[in-house]
């Protein structure tokens, strides 16, 4: 039979046990936490350069649409000098035309003139001096010329010029009574203006 003398050290071994379990339990714990630390760290640096990397694709996104908005404005003030540098050119070209074709005219006056004297005296009915003067009169009014400066019309001084004003009781207004010579303009430009004699109301 086994005295307690005997049983004291089957105890001891008894009583260490539980602790060698909580110690490895404790073991457990720690590499635990420390793994979930760890993926928490991770997690946090792949969040970190998922943000470092959106951020860096919005200032790239941000710097490509300045560009090409300066660009754009770049090529917005090209096409608007171009379309001025047209119209300037369309213009001169117009006024160069006109230029010259009232230099033409301003030469043929004095045969226009004579044409018109003829024409108004009888001298110019039929013949081939009559067929060469409809001709010139048809390819001037091609480029624009005409001739006007009846009697009866109103006087306009920007389109007639007074030789000589008289008074009269049959006008209402300053009219022209006679045209000494036609005058002549290219579309709404005169080159001479008709110089006519005035009749003025009383």
């Amino acid at each position: 039979m086994n005295t307690p003398e005997n049983n004291e050290p089957n105890d001891q071994p008894e009583k260490e046990h539980p602790d060698a379990v909580a110690q490895a339990e404790s073991i457990v714990e720690d590499a635990i936490v420390r793994d979930t630390a760890k993926d928490v760290d991770e997690g946090s640096a792949a969040d970190g350069d998922q943000q470092a990397g959106e951020a860096s694709a919005e200032s790239a996104l941000a710097e490509a649409q300045a560009k090409a908005t300066e660009h754009l404005a770049d090529l917005q003030r090209l096409q608007a000098e171009f379309v001025n540098y047209r119209k300037r050119v369309d213009r001169d070209r117009a006024t160069s035309g006109d230029q010259a074709t009232s230099k033409v005219i301003e030469a043929l006056i004095p045969a226009l003139d004579d044409i018109a004297a003829a024409r108004e005296h009888g001298d110019l009915t039929d013949g081939p001096f009559a067929a060469i003067a409809d001709k010139l009169e048809e390819a001037l009014g091609r480029v624009g010329w005409s001739r006007y400066g009846t009697p009866g019309e109103p006087f306009d001084p920007t389109l007639h010029e007074a030789l000589m004003s008289q008074s009269s009781d049959e006008v209402a207004e300053p009219t022209v009574t006679q045209v000494a010579q036609p005058g002549h303009r290219i579309g709404e430009r005169v080159v001479r203006a008709a110089r006519v004699v005035v009749s003025q109301p009383e």
